[in-house]
């Protein structure tokens, strides 16, 4: 068997809080005090927001028998992106040779799974309201949140050292797609089941209706 690439966490937690973030501030792995609104601590706590809705959304894939499939990807991913957490709370100059990251390697993986996901896919003719089922909406908020932590990882990486495959790694904005994929049938199955809701452009606004004023009051 050949030596694992990266070491395995150490993780000891024997406190939830420990009061030293009173003031403002939080630690960095390798022990800098940064404020918390800072541009580095914003970035990796969205990336566990992220996290945190994918959970809830890979619970709820495995209760739907059709996409359960989904719900492998979607655990994997939550690995990966606390992988990605761990090496953002951590300087460049901090960082161990051997301390678990994510690597080309795993974005190429998601990738590809889009790619066999879009593949089985119909073309859209349409933007995709988001909605139409609980998994439907828990997805679009995790492709939301990604948009947020990328955008968040592009300004990082104009003022600091930021691994490449950190400003690569939100492909999860996809994951709507790959679920489609999972459900949608030939437009002749009668048991077609998709929840995508799609609306090219808002519906027209009806007009504001006129109240006649009573006769009494008309002069």
């Amino acid at each position: 068997m050949s030596e694992p690439t990266f070491n395995e966490p150490r993780i000891a937690l024997n406190r939830i809080y420990t009061r030293t973030g009173d003031t403002g501030q939080t630690q960095l792995v390798g022990g800098q005090r940064l404020a918390k609104d800072n541009l580095r601590i914003e970035s990796y706590g969205t990336v566990d927001e992220l996290n945190c809705i994918l959970g809830a959304a890979s619970i709820t894939a495995e209760s739907l028998p059709p996409v359960a499939s989904l719900a492998v990807i979607l655990k994997r991913v939550q690995h990966e992106l606390f992988n990605l957490g761990s090496i953002l709370a951590t300087l460049p100059a901090d960082v161990h040779p051997k301390q678990p990251r994510v690597t080309g390697a795993e974005i190429d993986q998601l990738e590809h799974e889009i790619d066999e996901a879009n593949a089985a896919l119909p073309a859209l003719r349409s933007f995709v309201l988001p909605g139409g089922g609980r998994l439907d909406a828990e997805l679009h908020i995790c492709r939301t949140v990604c948009r947020r932590a990328e955008r968040l990882l592009v300004a990082l990486a104009r003022e600091e050292s930021v691994p490449e495959e950190a400003v690569r790694t939100p492909p999860p904005v996809a994951l709507p797609k790959v679920k489609r994929s999972l459900v949608w049938r030939p437009p002749d199955d009668k048991e077609r089941t998709t929840n995508d809701s799609c609306c090219l452009i808002p519906p027209p606004v009806p007009p504001p209706r006129t109240i006649s004023a009573p006769l009494a009051d008309r002069h």
